[in-house]
Order: structure tokens, then sequence, then C-alpha cells
């Protein structure tokens, strides 16, 4: 047994409590390689696989609940926040909400299994008013099923695994810097597309004002809200006139829309990212009066103009 083996057969059930933990929580800090390598460990009897299975399951049911409480509490302003904070902010909310919407509440069994649906999940679950006892139930089955899975992995591919442990041993410092360059390298090339994204975001918008001062001339822009369903439960108000066209809908609905007026498009979401995606996708399809709203239903409503309760 090399010295990482023996460290992590030593501390095997802490280090999985703690990188599950952090991961759930939202952290960068993958959980699945540190259960693949308990379970290998736990395969040749290393380390105990219910202890592992157990410590795996409570961290991610805490930080589940963590989640929960605060979307329960503070509503869509935990998920804006998560996403402000996202290097993926053009999909942060907008595609976890429709793949909530698809599955309903058992989007919370296959939820750690999806990038991103992950943390957003249980706030969503709390935001929507879904009861304590349903949402331990299935976050329960879902850590289970995600922490079975991680573990079954090592379990199954134990030699493989030790073979790559004995690789990382006998190449020490090497390995891990070159494992820490392609995860710098990759966060900054995500933070790079995300000034990208945002630059190409602040061309294009309008703001609230010039809307209005657009609609009181007379010349009615055509104004889409393009939230899903959830954020529009979550803020079940609009725009007077505003068409609902989600946005995995803009394209399939693009011939509908008129080529010769403003378009204009708005969310609830931070950066008005889905609107940005929205405007993206019809300026392929060749419209050139489209933008954003600037600062979206939020900055509408702040400012103080009439809106409609859906």
């Amino acid at each position: 047994m090399n010295e990482f083996s023996q460290l992590i057969a030593q501390y095997g059930p802490v280090l999985v409590f703690m990188n599950v933990l952090m991961d759930q929580l939202g952290l960068p800090t993958p959980a699945i390689p540190a259960l693949i390598v308990a379970g290998a460990l736990a395969a040749d009897g290393r380390l105990s696989a219910s202890e592992l299975f157990g410590v795996g399951v409570v961290a991610t049911l805490i930080a589940d609940s963590v989640w929960y409480a605060a979307g329960r509490r503070y509503g869509n302003r935990v998920m804006k926040a998560l996403c402000r904070v996202s290097l993926t902010p053009d999909s942060c909310v907008s595609q976890t909400q429709t793949l909530f919407e698809r599955w309903g509440l058992n989007a919370l069994l296959i939820a750690n299994f999806i990038p991103g649906l992950a943390t957003i999940a249980p706030p969503l679950a709390g935001a929507t008013g879904i009861g304590w006892p349903r949402f331990l139930f299935l976050s329960t089955l879902g850590a289970s099923l995600w922490v079975g899975a991680g573990l079954g992995v090592g379990m199954v591919f134990k030699e493989q695994i030790e073979h790559i442990l004995g690789a990382l041993e006998r190449t020490g410092t090497v390995a891990v810097m070159a494992v820490g360059t392609l995860c710098v390298a990759y966060i900054a090339y995500k933070w790079w597309d995300r000034q990208r994204f945002f630059a190409m975001l602040r061309v294009a918008r309008i703001n609230v004002d010039e809307l209005y001062q657009l609609m009181a001339t007379g010349a009615i822009p055509v104004i889409v809200d393009v939230r899903s369903q959830t954020a529009r439960t979550l803020e079940p108000r609009r725009i007077p006139g505003a068409l609902h066209v989600p946005l995995h809908a803009v394209g399939q609905h693009a011939k509908d829309l008129p080529r010769d007026r403003d378009i204009i498009l708005y969310c609830t979401c931070p950066n008005e990212v889905s609107a940005a995606e929205a405007a993206k996708l019809l300026m392929d399809s060749g419209f050139t009066r489209v933008r954003p709203l600037h600062g979206g239903l939020d900055a509408w409503i702040a400012a103080g103009y009439a809106v409609e309760e859906i």
C-alpha cells in the first residue's frame, strides 16, 4: 500500500464527508473522484463501505437542507445569488428550471448527476413550496443513488484505481502540479467566456425608461417574457401585454414574431442572461431589432411602472 492510499484509508470517512459536503454546498471540489477512490479501498477491506455510504448521504442531506431552507425563506433571490457567481451564467437558472419542470419532484432523484442542477434544485424546491417531508424523502433517495454510484464504480474498478493511485504516488509533485494547472486553466477559460458573454450583453440592452418612452410614443414594441413557468410562479407578474415564450421555445416560435417591429425580451435572472440568450437566438435567425431589457422585470417593477398579474 503506497502512502497516498494509506492516507485515504486512515481518514477516508472524514475526507469523504468533507468533500461531499463542500461539493454539495456549491464549492469547486468535485466529490465523485473521492467517492470512487474510497469505493476501491472499501472493496479491499481497508474502509467500511457502509460507513462511507452513510457519511456521504448525511453530508449530501446537510447541504441540501441548507439550500432548501434558504430557498424556502428567500425564494428566487437564492437562485439569483448562485448564478451571480456561476461560471456558466447563461445556463445557470433557465436550463435548471426547465429540467425541474420536466421531471417534477423526481428531479431531486437525479439532481446530483447533472452539473448545475445539484445546487439549484434544493433551493428551487424550497422556493416552490415543496414540503419538508417530501423533500427529505426524495433528497435521501437521490443522495443514496449518487453516493452509491460513486462508491460502486470504485469497487468494480478497484484494480484500475489502485494502478492510478500508484502512478500518482510515483509521479508525486509533478502529477499534482499538472492536475492543478488543468483546473486553473479550466476556471480561467470559463471566467473569460463569462466576461465575453457579459460584454456582448452590455452592447445590446435597453433600459426600462427607454422602453417606457418607446411604449408612450405609440410605437409599441413586441414585449416577450422568456421566463420559465417556474420563474413565473415565483414572480407572478408581467409587463402589460407581454407574450410568454420561454427560452427553450424561442426557436420554434420565431416564425410567429414580426421582423419589422422592435422586440424586447425580459426575464428575472441575473444579468438578463435568459433574455440575452433568446436575443441571440433571434438574431441568428435574421432578426435585427431585438434587445434584452436591462434589469429585467425586477428593474421594471422597481421603477414603479405598471404590471399585470398572471
